[in-house]
């Protein structure tokens, strides 16, 4: 009887039970594809790690599933495997090998416990949302404060601006005709101003009715908000996620370039690990 180990890490937060869960098997290898989303579908968490040897420059390399799929990257997973590998090795940088290719994260410390990692994540493309009369129906608003558009960093985010915070809290989008929306797998909502911003994200097509941190969305928010002027270039934001579903969550994102040349999409924040366990199966 094969014992599979895993990890449950909270993610964007510091302070168990809050931010985003994450399940990490630390070895997975002889782990086949069809297991992989079997257990990942147990766990029910949004998303589900399995570590394996790596294959090229990184210390390790990750697989990523939804209740339902595999996605080449994702950011709370990145950053807790991050916090979940390097806590024993000393660290200053651990180098994860992801379908979208290897995502470095910084680590900082105090003494030997891991306070905070921040993630260099793939460069998105961008592209307009065609059907935003669709979207607007779907989520009960009007209009979007700013251009609806498309990112994708390999998961396709779509990005609404509401008008303010409390919009945001209230929103109460029709999940039927959300499931049914092509080609994306979040829709994020979100408001504020300088470097405070408030965001919620909605992918129930893939098992996630409302995710508690999107690390993968973080980044391109920032750079959202700086290519239409609302922040700088270089400027750190801090993004709150979760409130509405009991999992409150704070992310940090920056984007550093131009609108016409991003250099770099960084993403940061805490972990804590809050349990561990095994599965045995036949």
């Amino acid at each position: 009887m094969p014992t599979l180990r895993y990890v449950v890490a909270d993610v964007f937060t510091d302070v168990p039970l809050q931010g985003n869960q994450l399940g990490v098997f630390t070895d997975a290898r002889g782990v086949d594809d069809e297991l992989m989303q079997r257990l990942a579908r147990e766990l029910n968490f949004s998303e589900t790690v399995f570590v394996l040897p790596p294959e090229g420059d990184g210390h390790a390399r990750i697989r990523i599933f939804t209740p339902t799929i595999e996605v080449p990257f994702a950011g709370h997973p990145t950053l807790g495997t991050a916090f979940v590998l390097a806590a024993p090795m000393q660290l200053e940088e651990i180098r994860l090998e992801l379908g979208r290719g290897v995502v470095p994260v910084r680590l900082e410390r105090e003494g030997a416990r891991i306070t905070f990692g921040r993630m260099s994540q793939p460069l998105p493309t961008i592209e307009p949302y065609p059907d935003e009369a669709e979207l607007f129906e779907i989520l009960g608003i009007d209009r979007s404060e700013l251009p609806v558009e498309l990112y994708d960093n390999g998961i396709r985010h779509v990005y609404v601006a509401l008008k303010s915070e409390e919009a945001v809290a209230e929103l109460r989008p029709d999940y039927g005709r959300l499931v049914e929306l092509p080609s994306v797998l979040g829709l994020n909502c979100f408001a504020g101003s300088g470097t405070h911003w408030k965001t919620r994200m909605f992918a129930p097509e893939h098992g996630v009715p409302e995710d508690a941190a999107t690390g993968s969305a973080a980044g391109p928010l920032a750079l959202h908000l700086a290519r239409h002027g609302r922040i700088g270039f270089g400027d750190e934001i801090e993004i709150s996620q979760g409130a509405e579903i009991g999992r409150p969550s704070t992310l940090y994102a920056r984007v550093e370039g131009s609108a016409d040349a991003v250099e770099a999409v960084e993403v940061g924040g805490s972990a804590v690990v809050v349990a561990r366990g095994e599965f045995r199966l036949p």
